[in-house]
């Protein structure tokens, strides 16, 4: 692993080179890519109309630049076990953002986390198996922050990522 992997990954902006343009070609990588992460070089080759060594060069590129973050798995997180889900707003002690994303990125079930204006500071989505590891999630872990000054919790009744069709 290069050293500016290892100093602090895809959240070490400072690692990565300058962002580049991308032209039609990378754009319509990506596309493919996001909807069948596991597409093999030679048919994303054949779908952009390119040579199989310029596009593995590309997505190497993409991965360099930072532009792919990585490959995974689109979980249905109900079928998983974790049916209840929820995004919690969080007040936070200003300045603290850094200490907070960390343990933030310890709870178990934490799917997503963003740093936000407005009413509040923090938006976490969280997948938990029910209700009562809802609560213990919040009331004990996420309460127990020091920089927390307070929560609120939506629960999610329905969801749907917004990701490309498989083509």
């Amino acid at each position: 692993m290069a050293p500016e992997q290892m100093a602090g990954g895809p959240q070490d902006q400072a690692a990565l080179p300058p962002a580049r343009p991308l032209d039609a070609i990378d754009q319509d990588i990506l596309q493919i890519l996001q909807a069948d992460g596991r597409a093999s070089i030679r048919s994303v080759a054949e779908r952009v109309h390119v040579s199989r060594a310029n596009a593995y060069a590309r997505i190497n590129r993409l991965v360099e630049d930072g532009v792919i973050r990585g490959f995974g798995a689109r979980v249905d997180h109900e079928r998983a076990g974790q049916g209840t889900s929820a995004y919690i707003t969080l007040k936070i002690v200003q300045n603290s953002w850094r200490t907070v994303r960390e343990q933030l990125r310890q709870l178990p079930g934490a799917s997503h986390i963003a740093l936000v204006g407005g009413d509040f500071d923090v938006l976490l989505l969280v997948h938990t198996p029910d209700n009562r590891a809802l609560r213990e999630l919040v009331l004990t872990r996420l309460q127990a922050i020091p920089e927390v000054l307070s929560t609120r919790t939506l629960l999610v009744f329905e969801e749907e990522d917004l990701e490309p069709e498989d083509s």
